[in-house]
C-alpha cells in the first residue's frame, strides 16, 4: 500500500513524467497524424505498443534515478555506458534540452500570434516569466507547476478528442490507409516516436531520484506510461474517424475542434500553451539539474542563463525549427531509447551511487 505522503508524490512525478512528453506536436495532433493516424487502423497497434514502452521506460528510468540516488541524467549515463561515452551522450543530452527550450519559446510566440493575435515577443516574454518563476523555486516549483499544468492540457486533448468522436461518430469500419506515414512502418513508426519523444522525460525522471522511493518512482513512470498511452489511442481514434479532410490542416486537434463547436477555438490555444510551457519547463530543469544537481542557487542561475541564452533561437520560426531540430533530436534520442530498452539485459544495477 502507498501512504498519504507517497500518493502525493506519486502524482506529482507523474504528472512531471505526462508533462515532459505532451508538448506543442502532441497537443496540435500533428505528431499523432504523422506517427499513428496516417497508417490507418494498425495506427491503434502502434498506440497500444507506445504505451508499454512509455511504461517501460518511465519506470526504468525511475528505477535507475532512485537506485543510483541521482541528482541528475548524468550519474544514470555514467551507469549505462561508463564515463567516455556518457560525456559524448551527456553533450547531445545538454544540447537537445536546450534546442527544444528555444523552439518552445518559439511556439509561445506563435500561439499568442496566430491564435490570440498578440504580439510574437509577448507570448515569449510570458513562457519566459512562467519558466524563471518555476525554476526559482526549484524542484518543488517544477513538481508544483506539472500537477497545475498537465491534468488541465491532458484533459483539455482528451475532451476535444472524445467531442470529436462523438460529433463525428467511429467509421463504420476503420479506414485502410494507403498513405506513408512516418518510418514507412507502424511499427517502426511507433518506435520512431516513443524515441523521439523520451529524450526529454530520461534527463527529468532521471534527476528525481533523491525524491523518492523505488516502488513510488517506478509506479509513477508505469502510470505516467501508460495515460500517455491512453491518450494517443484516444486522439488516433479521434482522427481515423475525421479522416482523410484531417490530413489536410497543421494543427488537426483545432479542425476537429472547429467541426464540433467554434466555442472550443481559444480552449485549444490556451491548451497549445499549456503544453509549450510545461515542456520548455522540463527542458529549462533537465539543463539546470545537470550542471547543478544539488540545487540551490546555482541551479536557479544555470536555467536563468540558458532561457537567456536560446533567446537568438525565437527570431526563427517555429515549424522551421520543429522541421530542423527535431529530426536530428529523434535520432540521438534513438540511441537513448535502445540503451534504456535492454538496459537490464546486459547491466547489472546496484543499489547506492555509481561513482
Amino acid at each position: 500500500m502507498i501512504n498519504k505522503a507517497s500518493a502525493g508524490l506519486l502524482v506529482r512525478l507523474t504528472a512531471t513524467y505526462v508533462g515532459a512528453v505532451i508538448g506543442a506536436g502532441f497537443a496540435s495532433g500533428q505528431e499523432i497524424l504523422q506517427f499513428f493516424i496516417l497508417h490507418g487502423y494498425r495506427g491503434l497497434l502502434g498506440a497500444l505498443l507506445a504505451s508499454l514502452l512509455f511504461a517501460y521506460l518511465g519506470g526504468l528510468a525511475m528505477y535507475l534515478g532512485v537506485n543510483l540516488k541521482a541528482g541528475s541524467y548524468r550519474e544514470v549515463f555514467n551507469c549505462l555506458w561508463g564515463r567516455r561515452t556518457a560525456q559524448l551522450m551527456d553533450l547531445i543530452s545538454l544540447a537537445i534540452l536546450a534546442g527544444g527550450l528555444g523552439v518552445m519559446l518559439a511556439g509561445s510566440g506563435a500561439v499568442a500570434e496566430e491564435y490570440l493575435g498578440l504580439p510574437r515577443w509577448l507570448g515569449i516574454a510570458a513562457a519566459l516569466l512562467v519558466v524563471f518563476y518555476v525554476i526559482m523555486h526549484g524542484l518543488t516549483g517544477l513538481l508544483t507547476a506539472n500537477v497545475i499544468l498537465v491534468p488541465v492540457k491532458l484533459a483539455g486533448v482528451c475532451l476535444i478528442a472524445a467531442l470529436a468522436v462523438m460529433h463525428r461518430g467511429l467509421p463504420a469500419a476503420l479506414p485502410f490507409i494507403n498513405q506513408p506515414g512516418v518510418g514507412g512502418h507502424w511499427l517502426w513508426s511507433s518506435l520512431l516516436y516513443v524515441s523521439f519523444n523520451m529524450t526529454v522525460p530520461v534527463a527529468v525522471l532521471s534527476s528525481l531520484g533523491r525524491t523518492a522511493d523505488k516502488k513510488t518512482g517506478v509506479y509513477a513512470g508505469v502510470l505516467g506510461g501508460l495515460i500517455l498511452g491512453g491518450a494517443v489511442a484516444l486522439v488516433t481514434v479521434a482522427g481515423l474517424a475525421f479522416y482523410p479532410e484531417v490530413a489536410n490542416y497543421e494543427v488537426p486537434l483545432l479542425y476537429m475542434a472547429t467541426c464540433v463547436s467554434s466555442v472550443l477555438r481559444p480552449l485549444f490555444a490556451l491548451l497549445i500553451w499549456l503544453a509549450i510551457l510545461t515542456t520548455a519547463i522540463a527542458n529549462a530543469h533537465g539543463f539546470a539539474s545537470r550542471l547543478a544537481p544539488a540545487g540551490g542557487r546555482r541551479y536557479r542561475l544555470c536555467g536563468c542563463i540558458l532561457c537567456l541564452a536560446v533567446l537568438p533561437l525565437t527570431l526563427f520560426d517555429f515549424s522551421f525549427l520543429v522541421r530542423v531540430l527535431y529530426p536530428l533530436f529523434g535520432y540521438a534520442g534513438l540511441i537513448i531509447f535502445c540503451s534504456f530498452l535492454i538496459a537490464p539485459l546486459w547491466k547489472p544495477h546496484r543499489g547506492g551511487k555509481q561513482r
